[in-house]
């Protein structure tokens, strides 16, 4: 007579909501950048690479002494640097979400939305450095001190801070690249290149808000000082590394007297600091916007 003991039952499972949600969007919108991305048409010099607004001289006394000509170059080289940054915090995001997940239950929603990220951010990659070289420049990489910053972070991040730097790289990306897209002024490849990451980095905005918001309920007041700071610190660097000093020579221009001006942009700096609004509401409502990071976020011009 066959046995009739109750058999263990698997340890249950709280669901993740937001995590089967993001996996569901991602099962019905998603893209492949190798064939939406229109890599054949040779580069139109007769577009901008970037929303002019955008451009780190925009406004200023060098800008309206710039050609036509001159201004579609800085700004292609100006996108193409944030590309680049782009591609550099990407690898450090890939590898804070790895470790996150390392030896979690790979049958949970959760788990299985850390992997499709990892996939969305490895194609964004290479769709950002095919666009880069399209737009004809030399490989951006951010200064050594950021480097090195980097390569610490993304050993000793976790929790809050992880997820809590991911938003800040993704939301200002996201805000300006909202624009480019809409422009009919940017050449048309990378305004597609601008629509497959706006889409696909919204649900990557919304886990990392969710990720942020229960590690921060855990948070006591010790370790919600440290992950404030240093989510701070990691924003400063991502922020100032966008936009590589060397653009202005490449694009042809007095590269002192470019650094000089841009430096002293009221323009740029209300851009960015109108494209940061909610994700500085966001911070206050977690309890991450301490004094001592306030001086960064003011330092970067984001507050």
């Amino acid at each position: 007579m066959a046995s009739t003991a109750a058999q263990p039952s698997a340890p249950h499972q709280p669901r993740d909501e937001v995590a089967e949600r993001l996996l569901a969007s991602a099962a019905t919108l998603s893209y492949d950048p190798a064939t939406e991305v229109d890599w054949q048409t040779p580069l139109d010099e007769d577009f901008h690479g970037a929303s002019p607004e955008w451009s780190t001289l925009y406004g200023t006394a060098y800008w309206s002494e710039l050609t036509d000509a001159q201004r579609k170059e800085l700004t292609r080289q100006e996108a193409a640097s944030v590309a680049s940054t782009g591609i550099w915090f990407e690898m450090i995001l890939q590898q804070l979400v790895l470790r996150d997940i390392y030896a979690k239950d790979p049958t949970t929603a959760t788990f299985q939305w850390a992997l499709t990220e990892i996939a969305e951010e490895c194609r964004h990659s290479i769709m950002f450095a095919r666009g880069a070289k399209k737009l004809g420049a030399p490989a951006y990489r951010p200064r050594r001190l950021a480097v090195e910053l980097g390569r610490f972070f993304k050993t000793v991040g976790f929790g809050e801070s992880a997820y809590a730097s991911i938003l800040v790289a993704e939301e200002v990306l996201d805000v300006m690249q909202r624009d480019w897209m809409r422009d009919e002024r940017v050449v048309p490849f990378v305004r597609t290149i601008n629509n497959i990451h706006v889409v696909e980095e919204s649900r990557h905005m919304k886990f990392a808000r969710d990720e942020t918001r229960k590690r921060m309920a855990k948070a006591g007041w010790a370790r919600r000082q440290t992950s404030a700071l240093l989510i701070a610190v990691a924003s400063y660097f991502i922020v100032t590394s966008m936009v590589n000093k060397e653009v202005y020579a490449n694009a042809g221009l007095d590269r002192e007297r470019a650094l000089r001006e841009a430096a002293a942009n009221e323009h740029h700096k209300s851009m960015m600091r109108s494209s940061c609004s909610g994700l500085m509401d966001f911070l206050a409502s977690a309890g991450l916007l301490t004094r001592p990071a306030l001086a960064f976020y003011k330092r970067a011009h984001l507050i």
